[in-house]
Formats: C-alpha cells, sequence, structure tokens
C-alpha cells in the first residue's frame, strides 16, 4: 500500500498506509490527522481539506479540475503553486510516500 506523509503547520509528522482509491482527505479524517477538517466530507465544496503537496510529487497528479481550481480560490490561507484539495488526491501506488503540509488555519 502507498504510503503518506501528513506535516502540521508545526512540523509534526505523521506517515501512514493508505488504499489506493481512496482520498488524502478520507486517510487523514479516519486516521485523526489535525489540520484537515473535510467539512464537506469530500465533495469539493468547502476548501478545508487545503494541503500544500510536496513539489516532487505536483507532476505525478492530475491537472486540477475546475471545481477544485474554484474551491482554491476560496481557502483561507493563501493558495500556493502546490496548493490542493485532499479531497481531489485519489491515492494511486505512483503516489507512495507523498508529502503533503496543511496551513496554519482552514477556517
Amino acid at each position: 500500500m502507498p504510503k503518506v506523509t501528513y506535516i502540521s503547520h508545526t512540523g509534526e509528522s505523521t506517515t501512514i498506509e493508505v488504499a489506493v482509491g481512496t482520498t488524502a482527505m478520507e486517510n487523514a479524517v479516519r486516521n485523526g490527522i489535525d489540520g484537515i477538517l473535510a467539512e464537506c466530507g469530500g465533495a469539493c465544496m468547502c476548501a478545508t481539506c487545503h494541503v500544500f503537496v510536496d513539489p516532487a510529487f505536483l507532476d505525478r497528479l492530475p491537472p486540477i479540475g475546475e471545481e477544485q481550481e474554484e474551491m482554491l480560490g476560496s481557502t483561507f490561507e493563501a493558495r500556493q503553486p502546490n496548493s490542493r484539495l485532499s479531497c481531489q488526491i485519489e491515492m494511486r501506488p505512483e503516489y507512495d510516500g507523498l508529502i503533503v503540509r496543511m496551513p496554519a488555519r482552514q477556517t
């Protein structure tokens, strides 16, 4: 199974194994990772699962879709070039080792 490392805004790091086909957001919520609120439950409607993807993984992710693009414009913390919504990162074997950093606040 692929592994994802979640890094809090304070630098605390948690690495977990995740099932292919689940999202980075689902796994964070399921494993009690602080910093991802996921108020809409993964429907790409709230931007409270905003993360910063480690640049080494950006070219592996699919392009940002129109819905995600719109929601990234309403994140609490300023959008960065590596911003993504973790509900839109569906895990694949090639994402093994993915590193995401959480902003200081989601709301």
